[in-house]
């Protein structure tokens, strides 16, 4: 029964203690994540589809194209009281442009997420090859932090 009971007491403690995969998150150097977040969006990724698009507005001198490099990711919430439904990755490939701050919409349940289009092979290699997690962690202080990650492991 001795071996049990630390098990048990683990498992009931509170989320806010730390949120669900706080393992992957690195060093908090500016002490931004000081307090416990006060919301979580914690989803396996289940399904993947991507969207490789131009558009030309014909009706505009000069003619302006643009283009989009899409990830839709759907999956499984894992978090208590996680709503969200799909996380759309977006890629922008301007050199030295800012990017957007993700953003969580809880009327379409998507959470949009930005990357430069740098890191879109990396992405791709592992919705190929791994189980891959989205994490969405807002706090009172206005941080915002979103993340694309693996579980952990093991090297062959």
């Amino acid at each position: 029964m001795r071996a049990i009971f630390p098990l048990l007491l683990a498992v009931s403690l509170p989320l806010a203690a730390a949120p669900l995969h706080s393992q992957f998150l690195p060093p908090d150097d500016q002490a931004l994540r000081q307090e416990a977040p006060t919301a979580q969006q914690l989803l396996q990724v289940t399904d993947y589809s991507v969207v490789v698009a131009a558009q030309r507005q014909s009706d505009q001198q000069p003619i302006p194209i643009t283009r989009a490099l899409q990830v839709r990711l759907k999956g499984k919430p894992l978090s208590k009281g996680a709503t969200v439904a799909q996380v759309l990755l977006t890629f922008d490939g301007e050199a030295g442009k800012s990017l957007k701050k993700p953003l969580y919409d809880d009327k379409t349940r998507i959470l949009s997420l930005n990357y430069p289009v740098s890191d879109y092979r990396v992405v791709m290699d592992l919705l190929r090859n791994e189980t891959v997690y989205v994490q969405f962690l807002t706090y009172a202080n206005g941080h915002i932090w979103a993340d694309l990650h693996t579980g952990t492991v093991r090297t062959r």
